[in-house]
């Protein structure tokens, strides 16, 4: 008889998870990156040349770099936060974090508690919403257009909010290629958020997840670059580029912030052989390999949106995003996506249904669809699968020939 721990448990205890059974035939969901991108033999040669050289350091936690991480990575990320973001930091203003997940949960840990207010983009990242949702905050939604998140909306919200008494205790923005819209924050609009955020006291969370993925290879200053004051805390990852599995983030803020935020990372430290490695390969290979990157996932967007346009026609609306790794896609009226990806998901075809992602009134007609690990072949037939899938559960596509929203 197995032991029932069901009454011992907290009543804000999270349904129990399902045992992984692999991933499904047509996999659209997640954060994967390409496969064949992964750069092993360099990763191997950095790791080994790592080890020979300071393996020994292992015995310590912490490699002898302190609790803020491998201090190479550290002053490798400030190099690196300014050639990308226009950041000009110091390695005493960076954490390395596991994952950017960690990275938000850190923050959060900080700054919130149950009953606060927080602004966000009215469509965002799903795991955004479900921890904001579990701390028992209040989430205040701003629209986004072509462009990103609306300044008009946002002035309207934070004055909105000063009117009843309400300081929110953030903006969270991801301004560089969002997920899942893919937008890119204009500069004018960053400026603009910073004026608004100075006025009513509040600042702004930076998520730069995806932001080293642009096609042009070309991107605005990161909020962080253009704030003179110290209200935006950043955070980033290398899991985007070099690989997921690795779980390196960080976080760049001012010291007052940061050394709250060492204070409230008790994990002893982050795995130190992915920061070791990472700072060996970096420097000399980390430039071209995003180039590469950004070819290939682009050259995959590219052929999901062919197969879109072939599968789906004109019964469909999307915008061939700027960079990152997915497609936001808006299915016609009468499709529910939570239904579409329920039926779909049964069949071997992964999708991630837009309420997961939005807050927007309709976003049970929106889908997001991951294009950055299945190969080229695998997205042509996934989409057809779709396509068929949403026709017997919902009627539709009929036509072909698609015209982008």
């Amino acid at each position: 008889m197995t032991f029932d721990f069901s009454p011992l448990l907290p009543e804000s205890t999270p349904a129990p998870a399902k045992r992984w059974s692999g991933f499904p035939e047509f996999n659209f969901i997640g954060g994967h990156i390409d496969n064949a991108t992964v750069p092993v033999d360099d990763l191997r040669a950095a790791v080994d040349r790592a080890l020979a050289r300071e393996g020994a350091d292992i015995a310590t936690y912490s490699l002898r770099s302190g609790p803020q991480g491998y201090r190479p990575l550290r002053e490798y990320l400030v190099q690196k936060l300014k050639r990308y973001s226009g950041i000009d930091t110091t390695a005493d203003d960076i954490l390395l974090t596991s994952g950017s997940l960690q990275a938000m949960d850190l923050v959060n840990k900080l700054l919130l508690e149950r009953g606060d207010t927080v602004i966000v983009e009215e469509t965002n990242y799903g795991g955004t919403f479900s921890k904001l949702r579990a701390m028992g905050v209040d989430m205040v939604p701003v629209p986004l257009d072509a462009e990103g998140m609306r300044m008009d909306a946002l002035e309207t919200v934070l004055n909105d909010l000063a009117a009843k008494g309400i300081r929110p205790k953030y903006i969270f923005t991801i301004a560089t290629v969002h997920n899942p819209t893919g937008t890119i924050l204009p500069l004018d609009r960053r400026h603009r958020m910073l004026e608004l955020a100075k006025q009513h006291g509040v600042p702004i969370f930076e998520d730069e997840c995806y932001s080293d993925l642009v096609w042009a290879n070309e991107r605005p200053p990161a909020l962080r670059a253009l704030d003179d004051s110290g209200m935006v805390i950043h955070i980033g990852t290398f899991s985007k580029t070099v690989g997921p599995a690795l779980r390196v983030g960080y976080i760049n803020a001012d010291w007052p912030v940061l050394g709250r935020l060492i204070a409230l990372k008790t994990d002893a430290g982050s795995p130190a052989l992915e920061q070791m490695m990472l700072a060996e390969y970096c420097p000399d290979h980390f430039d071209d390999h995003v180039r590469r990157c950004n070819a290939v996932l682009e050259g995959k967007l590219d052929a999901m949106i062919d197969a879109v346009d072939e599968c789906f026609g004109t019964t469909v609306e999307f915008a061939k995003p700027p960079g990152g790794i997915f497609l936001w896609l808006k299915l016609p009226e009468g499709v529910t996506t939570p239904q579409l990806a329920a039926v779909a998901g049964a069949k071997g075809v992964a999708v991630n249904p837009g309420p997961d992602w939005s807050l927007e009134g309709d976003a049970d007609r929106w889908i997001r669809l991951c294009f950055a690990n299945p190969p080229i072949e695998t997205i042509r037939k996934g989409v057809a699968r779709l396509a068929e899938i949403c026709r017997e559960e919902f009627g539709v596509p009929e036509i072909s020939g698609n015209i982008r929203r």
